[in-house]
């Protein structure tokens, strides 16, 4: 019997405020576990699901160690109360694990394997440091250590290489990271955010809107920061390295958590939901692990020709600032309209909760295509090791 396809649509799309990723920050005294369940909850409250009709949960998360280990997807489910027979699972694809916990989802909703799938991601970098899971240890071995001597660079140096690159000049990142804080303030003072962010009780009180957001930053105060990744060993092998990577021009490491409601459109007719999006496209592809971060441009490209779409159709793009040479790069390879990338600020200014960040894109790509009823959406996050995904939606 020939296999029926089914049109996979996102009901809802919730995330916490993102607090900053260190002893103090807003959302630092809750295990993840915690954190995730409360937005679990509210996700699944607010659309008055019964939860048990789930049929999977898969959250992405990167350091999975420590308070993080042992399937946190799991843990969140069951501290929110839900039922114990629904599963759940937990994807690495580094920064983009929480976008492709999402694919995941829609993926399994149109291959008829499942009906109704929750699918988001949790990272509290201030309780399991980035790193954690390394602790020092070789993660490449010979093979990959031979095939790329002298050596795999960390992020920090890869951006650099894409800043050299692309000849973008400290002041132009350090100019796109004010408009990142200046966009991201706006949407925040505007209530751009409401829609998408869940309060989260903590035992400091209740959080409610995002950390990180510095509306008093410019380009004099990022001008006086020292590059983050200079190193002078370095330094002769890549010559063609300015060293203008700093704090100020990168994402904020932080905790947050997000989850998407996502189904057949079949089933949100049975059950009386709304669906608020359906999915075109997915891709996923590798590029060069030294400059790392540069697979957006090609997952862009590829998941538009799957939809038989142009970059001008785009309404509305979300593009990681994992560092503003990212988003600058994508930009002038694929020539979009700076207003349509990013319009209410991004990592720089939203932090960067690593498993988490891919649903909270989605969440700020899905509200503000309703916002500015705007019909396609596309979001593409580059990934450590040289990855990165793309997933493209239309407004329903």
């Amino acid at each position: 019997m020939q296999p029926k396809f089914h049109n996979a649509v996102v009901v809802d799309v919730v995330r916490s405020p993102v607090g900053k990723g260190k002893p103090g920050g807003s959302l630092s005294s809750l295990h993840p576990s915690d954190l995730l369940a409360q937005v679990l909850l509210q996700l699944i409250k607010r659309n008055d699901l019964d939860p048990g009709a789930v049929d999977d949960v898969l959250i992405g998360c990167v350091s999975q160690v420590g308070e993080q280990s042992a399937v946190p997807g799991r843990n969140a489910w069951l501290a929110a109360g839900f039922p114990e027979h629904v599963p759940a699972a937990t994807i690495d694809r580094r920064c983009g694990s929480g976008q492709q916990a999402i694919a995941f989802a829609a993926q399994s909703i149109m291959s008829g394997a499942c009906d109704i799938v929750v699918a988001g991601g949790v990272e509290s970098m201030s309780r399991v440091p980035m790193g954690s899971a390394r602790k020092g240890a070789d993660p490449y071995g010979n093979g990959v250590n031979r095939r790329f001597a002298p050596g795999l660079v960390g992020q920090g140096v890869s951006a650099e290489l894409v800043a050299a690159k692309w000849n973008l000049t400290r002041a132009a990142m350090d100019q796109y990271a004010v408009e990142s804080h200046r966009r991201a303030a706006a949407a925040q003072q505007a209530g751009w955010f409401d829609n998408e962010i869940v309060p989260i009780e903590t035992p400091e009180g209740i959080v409610s809107r995002d950390e990180t957001i510095r509306a008093g930053s410019s380009e004099e105060s990022l001008a006086g920061l020292k590059p983050s990744f200079e190193d002078e060993q370095l330094a002769s092998r890549f010559p063609q390295i300015n060293w203008s990577v700093t704090a100020g021009n990168s994402s904020q490491i932080s905790d947050g958590a997000a989850a998407a409601l996502i189904m057949s459109e079949e089933t949100a007719t049975r059950l009386n939901l709304k669906p608020r999006a359906r999915f075109l496209a997915f891709d996923v592809r590798g590029d060069d692990p030294l400059l790392m971060l540069t697979a957006p441009i090609t997952t862009t490209r590829r998941v538009l020709a799957k939809a038989g779409l142009r970059p001008e159709d785009i309404d509305h793009y979300e593009i990681n600032e994992a560092f503003a040479c990212v988003p600058l790069a994508w930009q002038h390879e694929i020539g979009v309209d700076g207003a349509r990338l990013n319009p209410h600020g991004g990592a720089i200014a939203l932090g960067h909760p690593l498993g988490a960040s891919g649903a909270r894109l989605f969440a700020t790509l899905l509200n503000g295509l309703e916002r500015s009823k705007g019909r396609y959406g596309l979001q593409a996050m580059c990934e450590a090791g040289g990855t990165a995904n793309a997933t493209l939606i239309e407004r329903l």
